[in-house]
């Protein structure tokens, strides 16, 4: 048996209560993980699944639509547990209807950079600036990293995504900010990736997955010829974050079933 194990290590995830978000939640707690989560409004599946995990998860209801939002974020979570050693940025929205650029509204531009970037960039400040305070997180193991941190972004941020332009620009620059940050942050020992799905079954794809049109048209681009389950993403991420990947920085893993090669 190998295990992947995080005894002991406090991971923060963020968009925790559905989706990728609550399976990558159980996994690391799985594996042995404190686990913080925050969620916005679904009070309801956050404090179930904490129920559900019991000790070493709590639930935290959190915005994050800006900077500060996310740093408050990171602090609630020292707060409670005293560190942070790995930050998985998973949150996100997509404005499921088509918005071409040319009659977009400024609003909906706004409100997907301010949800799906610049909050991160408050929760990566902060969280990088703990994990530079602790130093060396695991004295016992000096050829591991100090920290780790995930970013979840997109095939959209890959190859751009026609009418929903916000969307793939927020998720691009969640690419280049993990090479960014790579290059920065591993000589002081904290490694950076990336893991960038397809479509997975989650309530945001829900109305595209389920209407016969859009679904068979969705599913012709995956070689797979279906859609991923939270947890085939949540699996990567973990990985990311133990110490079999001790040595991988700056990384954009895709687990889109093909899709990226073939779009």
């Amino acid at each position: 048996m190998v295990p992947l194990s995080l005894e002991n290590q406090v991971v923060l995830i963020t968009g925790g209560s559905r989706g990728i978000g609550a399976a990558a939640v159980r996994l690391f707690h799985q594996a042995g993980a404190r686990v913080a989560f925050n969620y916005r409004s679904a009070s309801s599946a956050a404090e179930s699944l904490a129920r559900e995990l019991g000790s070493n998860c709590i639930a935290i209801e959190q915005e994050l639509s800006t900077p500060e939002h996310g740093r408050t974020l990171v602090a609630r979570t020292i707060e409670a547990y005293g560190r942070i050693d790995a930050l998985i940025a998973n949150h996100g929205v997509w404005p499921p209807h088509d918005a071409p650029i040319a009659s977009m509204p400024e609003e909906q531009w706004r409100s997907t950079l301010a949800i799906n970037l610049d909050s991160v960039y408050g929760l990566t400040q902060a969280a990088v600036a703990q994990m530079l305070r602790q130093g060396q997180a695991r004295p016992e193991a000096p050829d591991q990293p100090a920290g780790h941190i995930v970013f979840v972004s997109s095939t959209a941020g890959q190859r751009g995504e026609a009418n929903h332009a916000d969307y793939a620009a927020s998720k691009g620059a969640l690419i280049s900010l993990t090479k960014s940050l790579s290059s920065e942050l591993a000589p002081q020992g904290i490694c950076v990736n990336c893991v960038a799905p397809g479509w997975v079954e989650t309530d945001m794809s829900a109305a595209a997955l389920t209407d016969p049109a859009s679904s068979a048209s969705i599913l012709a681009t995956i070689p797979l010829r279906r859609v991923a389950r939270p947890i085939e993403i949540a699996g990567p991420i973990l990985f990311l974050c133990t110490p079999f990947a001790g040595f991988i920085s700056g990384e954009i893993l895709n687990v889109n079933g093909g899709a990226v090669l073939v779009g």
